[in-house]
């Protein structure tokens, strides 16, 4: 969110340069006409783009201009040039910074967008980066695809996803007489390896046992990988785990909705034992630290691949998010506890209008009662 509103563009009257953000900024003149700016810069050099009357562009006008120039200067693309031909067909690569602008607003985080530009611009700009999008054919795609898709296959699948995004906004902006041809260019490749959709899954039963052996050593990553076993759940979710989520007294841990795949704030409610975990860590923390799991930079998560390389250290062919399975496995073979509570406690999306209005409450007692059972069987090792 910029620091301007409407409201302030509009009663801004003392000449200068007021700055919204991002190298966004409204230019006001001694004569109190209003101008926008977008200030970019690369490579030591800085370089201002004119983005027209404050009169006539709105601030949300703007700022999307401004992030497109930004984006045309990430991709190595000269603003003025494109800006100039901007009523013409674009090429691939103008199309995917039009597409990337267009999604960063409901992006939540940076690195999302990265990933868009480097698998683009190590496997697509390279061969179709200067076609208009109005020539790119099915053949052309494919061979882009082609020499990746066997050997990085999870790769190319991406690539040719998005490489499908940009050319269906091509299609539905009028660039293109017909919809990319995605489909059939698959069809057109040979067959990848199969691959196992799910996670790597430690069976319930080993569990208790596993945990004895989590235990024998104490460090940040093992006590966050036992604490997601026994609330069940995702890694992200414990690894950027904050202080102000917990609630000692209820035993509660709030998640917020921008840290939940779902996008929608998960109650979860904590037994004993991860409890006294996080009493632990705050034994441990760190001066000030708003992270209860953190990693070796002591003010910052631990690392995405931490539970799993303490996995592969222990010589588990499991993975972190499969203990979510065996939670679910574990309350469907060997409990009383129903399904949705179950699903609940997962925070899976309810795709059922009628039952997710049942579940609203997020059946927290309930859920309290099964979580309590999970901890007693994990901790009796057989």
């Amino acid at each position: 969110m910029g620091k301007l509103s409407a409201t302030g563009v509009k009663a801004a009257s003392r000449p200068g340069r007021i700055g919204d953000g991002d190298g966004l900024f409204l230019i006001v003149q001694p004569g109190g006409t209003k101008s926008w700016v977008c200030r970019v810069q690369k490579n030591g050099n800085r370089r201002d783009f004119g983005l027209g009357s404050a009169s006539k562009v709105t601030l949300a006008q703007a700022r999307d201009r401004a992030r497109e120039i930004r984006t045309w200067m990430e991709l190595g693309l000269d603003p003025l040039f494109e800006r100039k031909k901007a009523q013409g067909i674009p090429t691939f690569k103008e199309a995917t910074a039009k597409v990337l602008a267009a999604h960063r607003k409901s992006w939540r985080n940076e690195k999302h967008e990265s990933q868009w530009l480097q698998s683009l611009t190590s496997y697509a700009f390279p061969q179709i980066g200067d076609v208009k999008v109005s020539e790119i054919t099915g053949p052309m795609i494919r061979n882009v695809l082609s020499e990746i898709w066997l050997a990085k296959p999870e790769t190319a699948r991406r690539v040719r996803q998005r490489i499908g995004t940009v050319l269906d906004w091509a299609y539905a902006s009028g660039y293109r007489e017909n919809e990319a041809p995605m489909r059939a260019i698959s069809k057109g490749l040979p067959r990848q390896p199969k691959k196992d959709g799910h996670f790597a899954a430690m069976p319930y039963t080993q569990i208790p046992a596993f945990l004895v052996q989590l235990r024998a050593r104490e460090s940040y990553s093992r006590l966050a990988l036992e604490y997601a076993v026994l609330t069940a759940a995702r890694s992200g979710e414990v690894r950027g785990a904050l202080w102000e989520e917990i609630d000692f007294d209820q035993k509660l841990w709030t998640i917020a909705k921008d840290r939940m795949k779902a996008n929608r704030e998960h109650v979860v409610p904590l037994c004993m034992r991860a409890i006294r975990i996080i009493e632990r860590c705050a034994e441990l923390r760190v001066r000030h630290c708003p992270i209860i799991f953190p990693g070796m930079r002591g003010d910052k998560p631990m690392s995405d691949m931490a539970l799993t390389k303490l996995l592969r250290e222990m010589k588990q062919p499991y993975t972190a998010h499969g203990f979510r399975s065996a939670f679910r496995d574990w309350v469907s073979e060997e409990t009383d506890h129903q399904g949705d509570v179950a699903e609940a406690a997962l925070a899976h999306a309810v795709k059922d209008k009628t039952e997710a209005a049942y579940r609203r409450g997020n059946l927290l007692e309930k859920r309290r009662k099964m979580m309590e059972d999970w901890a007693v069987y994990c901790g009796r090792p057989k």
